[in-house]
């Protein structure tokens, strides 16, 4: 491959010096039409339900300051059902209460629904955690009033919007109707402690979904319960997505969860950093469906992007890199500027190109 030196740092060949500067400069006209074409762009996220931009949210205590969130992107549209993961620290459970309202952002922008979530006042974030977003957390006992039947805590949340003329009769045929669509209307009677630990969640999703909202977070909603009681819960999240059209974001640690999603974005050190979509794929010979996964890694607003640690850890890199902008692919270089040894006169840049690519698809080299 030839190099043409056209990175951020010297790449393994030398560049070419420019002939002028003068003569690459661009004309006012063009400077016009690209400023033209910049202010006509549509908005980043005018198309999603739920934008983060560049977010950022610092926690202080005893004068340390603590940064969950750096700098934050993320784009959810209308109806899909994603997952968020991420280690111990990573800025996702922070992220989660912002987007339902419990925590405001110290910087950048977050819009739900249309909603601006840095400029809502108290009143107004009442009303949001009450109509567009639900929420699930992961106790069980956390979800439900222990005093009241699984039909009277799906209800109280419709009872509690005096916002909506709805008739107590309508209130309890919903409840009704939540509790047979997540299979569990047997326990319409029942108070939490006569209910399973499923059970119970499943209820708490129809308390979630009760006032009809348009978005539904879930924090770790198997996290105490067992593999098959979670392939329940994450069934449940998937007939109301399905059938009732909620968007729903899950996070989980559960690898289980997470592989069920066509969606989900990993989240390291407060930033987006990888993103896996699914999606399936029919054999036209055989009639056999099969699920195609592709990672990518997540490029935000800045230009930023994590490289994989065992990418980085496999070529030695760290500190800085070498880049070489091609026609079809940016190559990356460890630096071995100052190491002992020769330096490689061919080194390739590091291929992320997946192993099932599409014919449509554009080839993707990092």
């Amino acid at each position: 491959m030839t190099e043409t030196g056209t990175g951020a740092a010297a790449g393994p060949t030398p560049r070419t010096p420019r002939a002028s500067a003068a003569a690459s400069a661009p004309s006012l006209s063009e400077l016009e039409a690209r400023a033209t074409a910049h202010r006509d762009r549509p908005a980043y996220g005018h198309d999603a339900l739920i934008t983060c931009d560049r977010l950022v949210r610092v926690f202080a205590a005893d004068g340390i300051e603590v940064q969950a969130l750096q700098g934050l992107d993320l784009l959810v549209r209308e109806g899909e059902l994603m997952a968020l993961v991420g280690a111990s620290g990573s800025g996702k459970s922070t992220l989660m209460n912002i987007l339902a309202g419990l925590d405001e952002p110290t910087a950048g922008a977050a819009h739900v629904a249309g909603r601006n979530l840095l400029a809502m006042t108290a009143k107004e974030r009442l009303g949001y955690r009450r109509d567009v977003v639900g929420f699930v957390w992961q106790q069980t006992a956390r979800n439900l009033l222990p005093y009241l039947t699984a039909a009277q805590n799906v209800a109280l949340p419709m009872q509690l919007n005096g916002g909506r003329a709805q008739k107590r009769k309508e209130k309890a045929e919903r409840a009704l109707a939540l509790l047979e669509l997540l299979e569990v209307a047997d326990c319409r009677d029942r108070r939490p402690h006569q209910m399973s630990g499923g059970q119970q969640q499943r209820v708490a999703i129809g308390v979630a979904l009760a006032n009809d909202p348009a978005v539904l977070l879930a924090d770790e909603p198997t996290g105490e319960l067992d593999s098959h009681t979670g392939e329940q819960i994450f069934a449940a999240f998937r007939t109301a997505n399905e059938q009732l059209g909620t968007t729903i974001v899950i996070v989980t640690h559960d690898q289980a969860v997470a592989s069920e999603v066509r969606r989900t974005v990993a989240i390291r050190d407060g930033r987006t950093s990888t993103e896996v979509l699914r999606r399936t794929e029919v054999d036209a010979s055989t009639g056999e469906e099969s699920l195609i996964s592709r990672e990518y890694a997540m490029l935000d607003r800045a230009g930023r992007l994590q490289l994989p640690a065992e990418y980085t850890a496999a070529l030695e890199m760290r500190d800085r890199v070498a880049l070489e902008l091609e026609h079809d692919h940016i190559g990356v270089w460890p630096d071995n500027t100052g190491r002992p040894g020769p330096r490689p006169t061919d080194q390739r840049p590091m291929d992320a190109r997946p192993t099932d690519p599409r014919p449509t698809d554009p080839p993707t080299r990092a």
